[in-house]
């Protein structure tokens, strides 16, 4: 995760502390997204998770849930992202957060809104959520095709409105696609007019059911500019004093990226920001950021569902993350990463750490070079291509 707005203030305010620094091996207890159910009310296009409107077996009940948010204090996990599915589809959703804040977490709700209304706002003002991240992928029309359910906008919509009349902190969520990039501009404008404080970007990762969308995917040069317009915003303001968070995530190419808009921008600051950058280091997948899903079942991130490190049933997440990680877990903290193809030989490899790895397994080689990168050769270090100039010849 990227922390544009962050960092752009650090700039223009010397005396900001900045945050973000990576811990070496994996010494740092992680931020921990954990997917608490799979059941949701949507079935949206883009879903890692691939969840449905349907119970899964197996699922970590009251009691187990409790017991792992004990265990992750334990193990210094201060950080919690509670996810789904649509985690307001568990009865004990609050029983849950009020338990994890009483111990001290910073804890965060991931949402797709429809089901934030009247009846509920009141217990999820009282819940002291420190953020409530809510999807909108697109004005309405795109927004309810992804979603897959007509009026999901207009639902989303009003729960922004409800949440920010409770004053309570929310973030605008887009997953950005071939379809909703001509709407960009529109999706910061509705930020600016529904006094959202947060805009998290996201690249689309190939996984659960975005493996079906990968087509959909953002051309490079479309990610490009839709990157620039999130730098644009975030700079005018920091420089007008406004508390905005402008966040990209699943594509740390966007570092490099930033990097170069500053040069170009604000020359006087680039030597501050690559410093910054290179303390960040890139991709923390397995190191910084951990999931556990619906089973119990451990991950390197949301999107690795398709391997595990271990469970939380049967083994303390201190024992399995911090004191006995498993070989990829190593692997993955490796920096820069043992990687392959335009990655191994990328002059900014530090800053990046080798991008998103499960775009990279998606085409059949987990430390092959992300395809999702939208760099070209010649901006990462990759020496031009000599041409050679065609001779014609004349017939004999």
């Amino acid at each position: 995760m990227l922390r544009i707005s962050h960092y752009l203030r650090a700039l223009a305010q010397p005396s900001t502390r900045v945050l973000g620094a990576r811990s070496a091996g994996g010494t740092r207890p992680p931020v921990v997204i954990w997917n608490l159910l799979r059941r949701c009310n949507l079935t949206c296009k883009h879903c890692y998770a691939t969840s449905a409107d349907s119970e899964f077996r197996d699922e970590l009940d009251t009691c187990e849930a409790l017991k792992v948010i004990d265990d992750l204090h334990d193990a210094g996990v201060r950080v919690l992202i509670l996810s789904g599915g649509e985690p307001l589809l568990r009865d004990d959703i609050f029983q849950l957060a009020d338990y994890a804040r009483d111990k001290g977490f910073f804890v965060a709700l991931s949402t797709n809104g429809t089901l934030i209304d009247e009846r509920n706002i009141e217990r999820i003002a009282a819940a002291q959520f420190d953020y409530v991240g809510i999807s909108i992928d697109g004005l309405e029309a795109v927004h309810d095709e992804w979603r897959q359910l007509k009026g999901s906008f207009t639902a989303s919509m009003h729960a922004i409105d409800l949440c920010r009349a409770h004053d309570i902190r929310v973030g605008l969520r887009t997953t950005l696609t071939q379809n909703n990039y001509p709407q960009l501009p529109a999706l910061l404008a509705l930020m600016r007019a529904h006094d959202v404080q947060k805009f998290y970007l996201s690249h689309l990762n190939y996984s659960g059911r975005g493996k079906r969308s990968r087509k959909a995917d953002a051309h490079h040069q479309m990610t490009r500019d839709a990157m620039y317009q999130l730098f644009e915003q975030a700079w005018d303001d920091v420089q007008n004093g406004r508390e905005t968070d402008f966040v990209s995530g699943n594509n740390d190419a966007d570092a490099i990226l930033l990097l170069q808009w500053v040069e170009e921008r604000l020359p006087q600051y680039r030597e501050r920001l690559e410093q910054m950058l290179r303390a960040w280091g890139g991709n923390a997948s397995g190191n910084g950021i951990a999931n556990i899903d619906n089973i119990g079942d451990v991950h390197p991130d949301t999107y690795w569902w398709q391997h595990t490190v271990g469970n939380v049933r049967r083994q303390s997440f201190r024992e399995l993350w911090l004191d006995k990680p498993e070989p990829l877990l190593t692997e993955l903290r490796q920096h820069p990463r043992t990687v392959e193809g335009r990655c191994a030989d990328c002059r900014w490899l530090s800053i990046c750490n080798g991008n998103t790895r499960t775009r990279a397994w998606a085409e059949g080689n987990l430390w092959g070079e992300d395809p999702g990168c939208y760099l070209s050769d010649e901006e990462i270090g990759l020496p031009t291509p000599v041409r050679i100039p065609s001779v014609e010849i004349s017939p004999l």
